[in-house]
This record gives C-alpha cells, sequence and structure tokens, in this order.
C-alpha cells in the first residue's frame, strides 16, 4: 500500500502537466481547472495519508522501487524515503502551490504565455516532489534537474525582455555550477559505501561510523561537495546574489521558486544527510559560520534595496542563513519549522508586493513620515557610509563569483577563437584516432602514462567545452564542440578501466540522438534566418517556436537531463572513476556541466530575447 501511495505523489504532477501539455493555449479556464485540481488533489490526499502516518506511528520508511540498470559493479535505482523531513516539505508545497495556482488564474489572465506558466510550474511540482520522496542521490538529483530548468523556463517568462532572458541564463549557470558538488558527492559515496547507498541506510549509525573511520578524508570530501551544492541552490555566501535576479519571472513564480520551495532546497539536502555529517565537527562548524555569514551580510543588502522583490529576495536569504545555523546546531525540528515559517511568510510577501508598492506610492503623499532613527545612525560614519556602500554593491559577490569562475572559462575558451568547423575535424579528429590505436595498445605503454591519459583526455573534453561556451560567432561550432566533449569522456574512461559496450552505447545514445536532433534544428533555421550568430538574443521563437522546442528537448539531451539513456550512462560511467582520481573526477564532473550551461547557452541566444527583427514588439532593454 505504502508503495503505491507515494508513486501517487509523484505521478499526480506529471498527469497534470501531461494533461495541459496537450490542452489548446487559448483554452484558459480548462488550462487553469487541471492545473488546480492537480494540485488540489495532491494537497487533499496528502493531507488524508500524513493523518494516516501519524497514527501509526509516524516512522520513517524505505521503499525500493525500481532498478533500470545493473551491472557487475554498479545498480542505478529509483528510491522513495519517507519521513518528518519528505512529510514537512511535501506539505508545505502542495498547500503553497495550490494557493499560487489559484492566485494565477487571474492574475495571469490573457497573459501570451498563459499554458507556457502553467505547465512550466506542474514540471516543477512533479520535479519538487521527486526531489523530496527521493530516497538515494541518483533520485533525488532526477529532481533536482528538473528544478533547474523549470527555474529558468519561468524566469524567462517574459521573453521578449533582455533584462529576464539574460537574468534566467545567469541563474541557471551558478544552479549548473552547484550540480558539480553533487555529481562529486555522490561518485565519492560510491566509493565510500561500495554500493549505491540509500539515505535510509544512513540513519544506520554503525554502517556510516564504520566506512567513515577508515575513510574520514572522503568523508570530508563528500560533506564539502554537499555543503556546496546546498550553498548554491538556497543562495549562501558567496552565491548570494542571483536570488534577486531570479526574481524577473511572474510574481507568482517568484513567490513558489524564491520564496519559499526552490530556494529551501539547500536546506533539504543538509537535513536529509544529515545523519552522515553530523559527527563531522569540523563540517558543522563550516556550516554555522557560511550560514551566519550570510545572514549577516543578507540583512544589510535588504535594507538598501530599491524594488520590493529584491528586498524579500534577501531577507529570505538572512533567514535560510539561520536555518543553516539550526542544522549545524543539531536542531532539526526546530530548523523545519522555521523553513515552514519562512516559506508562508515570503510567499505571503510576493503575492501582496503589488498591491503594497501601490499602496505605498499613495500613503507617502498623504501621510509621509520622515526616516526614524536606525541602528546604522549609531555607528561612526565613516563605517556607516562603507557598509552602505557595500550593500548597494552586494558586497561586490558577484564580480567575486565572475573573477574566480566565469572570467578563467571564458578566458580559456578565447584562446580557441580560430576553430571553425573545418579545423575542429582536422584537429581533433586525428587525435582521436590517435587515441583510440593508443587503447588498443594499451598493454605495452609505460604505466606513468597509461594514469596520465584519462585525465589528458578528459581535459581536452573541458577544453571544448570551455570554447564552446565563449563562441560567440557560429551556433553550428558550439554545438559540435558540445558533442565532441562527450567521446573524450568516454575515451578517458576507456583508457581507464574496462568498461563494456553496454554501458558505453547507454551513455553515447542519448548524446548522438540528441545531438543530430539539435543539428537538424540549427540546419533548418539557418536555411530560413540570415543571422543566427551567438552575439546577441535573435528571439527567433517567435517565427519558428518549433525549432526552438526541439533544439531545446535537444540541448537538455546533451546536457544529461533525465530524458535520455545519457543520464544513467553519466553515473555508470562514473563508477569507473577510482576513488584517487579526483582530478579525473573533477574534470568529467565540470564537463558534464559546462556542456549543459554551453547547450542552453546555444537556446538562449538563438531563440530568446528582443527579436532581431525590427517590425516585432521591441521593450526597452530596462524593461
Amino acid at each position: 500500500m505504502w508503495n503505491e501511495i507515494l508513486i501517487a505523489f509523484v505521478l499526480i504532477p506529471f498527469a497534470g502537466f501531461f494533461i495541459s501539455f496537450w490542452l489548446p493555449e487559448e483554452k484558459e479556464s480548462w488550462l487553469s481547472r487541471t492545473a488546480l485540481g492537480t494540485v488540489l488533489v495532491q494537497l487533499f490526499s496528502l493531507v488524508v495519508f500524513l493523518f494516516y502516518w501519524i497514527l501509526k506511528g509516524a516512522k520513517p520508511f524505505n521503499l525500493f522501487e525500481v532498478s533500470l540498470v545493473k551491472t557487475n559493479h554498479y545498480e542505478f535505482f529509483i528510491d522513495f524515503f519517507f519521513d518528518k523531513v519528505t512529510a514537512v516539505y511535501l506539505f508545505v508545497g502542495a498547500l503553497l502551490i495550490s494557493m499560487v495556482t489559484t492566485y494565477s488564474r487571474y492574475y495571469l489572465h490573457r497573459e501570451k504565455g498563459y499554458k507556457r506558466f502553467f505547465i512550466t510550474v506542474l514540471f516543477f511540482f512533479f520535479g519538487y516532489n521527486l526531489a523530496v520522496l527521493s530516497g538515494n542521490f541518483e533520485t533525488l538529483f532526477i529532481g533536482w534537474e528538473i528544478i533547474g530548468i523549470s527555474s529558468f523556463l519561468l524566469i524567462a517568462f517574459y521573453r521578449e525582455r533582455y533584462l529576464p532572458v539574460k537574468n534566467a541564463f545567469k541563474v541557471f549557470s551558478i544552479y549548473r555550477i552547484g550540480d558539480v558538488g553533487l555529481l562529486l558527492a555522490m561518485w565519492a559515496s560510491h566509493h565510500l559505501f561500495h554500493e549505491n547507498i540509500t539515505f535510509m541506510k544512513m540513519y544506520n549509525y554503525e554502517l556510516v561510523s564504520e566506512h567513515l573511520q577508515t575513510h574520514s578524508f572522503i568523508g570530508v570530501f563528500i560533506g564539502l561537495c554537499l555543503v556546496c551544492a546546498a550553498a548554491v541552490k538556497s543562495a549562501q555566501v558567496p552565491f548570494s546574489s542571483w536570488l534577486p535576479r531570479a526574481m524577473e519571472g511572474p510574481t507568482p513564480s517568484s513567490a513558489i521558486f524564491y520564496g519559499s520551495l526552490s530556494v529551501h532546497l539547500g536546506v533539504f539536502l543538509m537535513l536529509r544527510t544529515h545523519p552522515f555529517w553530523e559527527h563531522q565537527t569540523s563540517l558543522r562548524i563550516a556550516i554555522g559560520v557560511m550560514g551566519g555569514l550570510t545572514s549577516l551580510v543578507a540583512t544589510f543588502m535588504a535594507r538598501v534595496q530599491s524594488s520590493v522583490k529584491s528586498q524579500i529576495a534577501y531577507s529570505s536569504i538572512s533567514q535560510i542563513g539561520l536555518i543553516f545555523i539550526e542544522i549545524a546546531l543539531g536542531l532539526d525540528t526546530l530548523a523545519l519549522l522555521h523553513f515552514a515559517g519562512n516559506a508562508f511568510l515570503r510567499t505571503y510577501q510576493l503575492l501582496v508586493s503589488p498591491s503594497v508598492v501601490s499602496y505605498l506610492i499613495r500613503e507617502q503623499f498623504y501621510h509621509y513620515e520622515p526616516v526614524q532613527h536606525t541602528f546604522e545612525d549609531s555607528l561612526p560614519k565613516r563605517l556607516e557610509y562603507a557598509l552602505y556602500i557595500l550593500s548597494i554593491k552586494e558586497f561586490n559577490l558577484e564580480k567575486i563569483v565572475n573573477l574566480f569562475l566565469w572570467k578563467p572559462l571564458k578566458f580559456i575558451g578565447k584562446f580557441l577563437n580560430f576553430l571553425n568547423l573545418k579545423r575542429i575535424f582536422l584537429l581533433f579528429v586525428p587525435i582521436y584516432i590517435g587515441g583510440i590505436l593508443l587503447l588498443k595498445s594499451k598493454i605495452h605503454l609505460l604505466e606513468q602514462l597509461n594514469n596520465r591519459l584519462p585525465e589528458f583526455f578528459a581535459f581536452i573534453g573541458l577544453i571544448s567545452v570551455f570554447k564552446s561556451f565563449s563562441e560567440r560567432k557560429s551556433p553550428f561550432v558550439a554545438w559540435v564542440l558540445i558533442i565532441f566533449n562527450h567521446f573524450w569522456i568516454v575515451l578517458a574512461i576507456l583508457f581507464n578501466e574496462k568498461v563494456d559496450f553496454y554501458e558505453i552505447s547507454l551513455y553515447l545514445t542519448g548524446i548522438i540522438m540528441a545531438g543530430i536532433l539539435g543539428y537538424i534544428a540549427l540546419v533548418k533555421l539557418s536555411k530560413i534566418e540570415s543571422k543566427t550568430s551567438l552575439n546577441q538574443y535573435l528571439g527567433h521563437v517567435y517565427e519558428h517556436p518549433k525549432y526552438a522546442f526541439f533544439f531545446l528537448v535537444a540541448a537538455l539531451g546533451v546536457t544529461g537531463f533525465p530524458i535520455t539513456t545519457t543520464f544513467i550512462g553519466e553515473d555508470l560511467l562514473f563508477s569507473h572513476i577510482e576513488s584517487d582520481q579526483v582530478i579525473l573526477a573533477f574534470f568529467i564532473a565540470s564537463s558534464f556541466v559546462v556542456s549543459g550551461i554551453a547547450g542552453v547557452r546555444i537556446y538562449t541566444r538563438l531563440f530568446l530575447g528582443p527579436h532581431v527583427k525590427t517590425y516585432h514588439e521591441l521593450p526597452y532593454k530596462s524593461s
């Protein structure tokens, strides 16, 4: 019985998404009723289930669902786990999404993207439930990825404007950086426990303690990777600047994504893995310091914001920082209560923010009151002014991330500016053939050379996606480099360890299919449109929505999104990287992540933003 109920909590949102996808765009009432009916059915069934679960003692339970792939050394399976953390997150999510869906039925009436909004919200709801109910890292990562792409699509909801599209891509890029941490944590946990560990087993103190005593370094490494992923997802220092930029989407989506649910997924990750790292004192101190610093910095930034949505965003970040402190102190129940309170408050504040703004504009004319004395006024003037300037500049957090993350990536990519399609094939194909010949004569190579070749080929793949990310001319060059990257990864893994043909074919099948689909879409588009440069936003989605859809699907396919076999193949390839090959694991994880960013960048530049043809509506860049 438990089995069917938990599956229902995942399938109900997916059924609503699937039905809404096929409904006609002009039927607003059908779309809104389908969305509202879906979330209300979910909410009602969840309340009944929770009542029954509490009467039965509220005991956590794990359900092994289905094994998708099983090899001699690894098994990829979907697993579900239910405890008090799951219960709170599911209930808060279902209640808030039902409220926001009701609000959006009227708020978005006659908007051009009415259908797009509701199917994206239901897709997010599906991913959210999957992540919250996940019983292992693989299932969690599927939901994690769905939430990431849903965020991108909703921030770029007003796709005819420059800033929403630009900020949507920026937020997606930061999200993908957090994916590196989660991928490396999954890889290291496989080596630590020698299995696909479930969250239920992490509650076994003897099992966790036994493995950590002999592999303390791997334990710390996994903990730091999890903290990195959580910090990115919950906008903690130094990644705090993305959250206000995510407010470019419609107010309802800002409320459920960045006010309440999506932004608290980092908190969920730390609560879910708490039994694993709770005895690592250094890690708990790091989490507490990160949360305290974020709370302090975000408080100052919130006090100087000129827009109500940005102010709410930084206030939410400040409270999430306090929640991280509570988790570090072991106060799990308090952290859950704090999450629920913060989620409800920020959702309410964001939903009423349009009314509050109009009210305050009128109020200041009739009941003006001078600014009262504040805490900052008691500080020495130089310190007060310095804090004000730093807060206005967001403590230069975005510049720091840009300096250490994006600038080096673009700098490396610009070294390969001489590459065009012909030179890519002339340069990379002979090297790849040479690599295959070396693979056949592997036993005759020096051991030291054998050990370095996987890293060398993985590095070539990483450089390829760096170039793809920084490419500003041809979308074909950028797309081919992304596809080539995956072949370099396969070659690196083949040098590293003997891999079954089945595992390689599972990985490459999705890449080849998505690569061909994306290339055909680019060819079709270039035959119709003269401008297909990546130097600006072109907005071709208005005249070519089908090509835009198919290319987005292709971009997600080469990203390793869970719509092709590549998603499972990624995990299988990672299982062939040894525990002492941290550099190789980092190169391949980074290649996966940056290739996803580069693929979505091509889609964003070609199909989103103000249309390049001036007979379409052209809003100001500042709008």
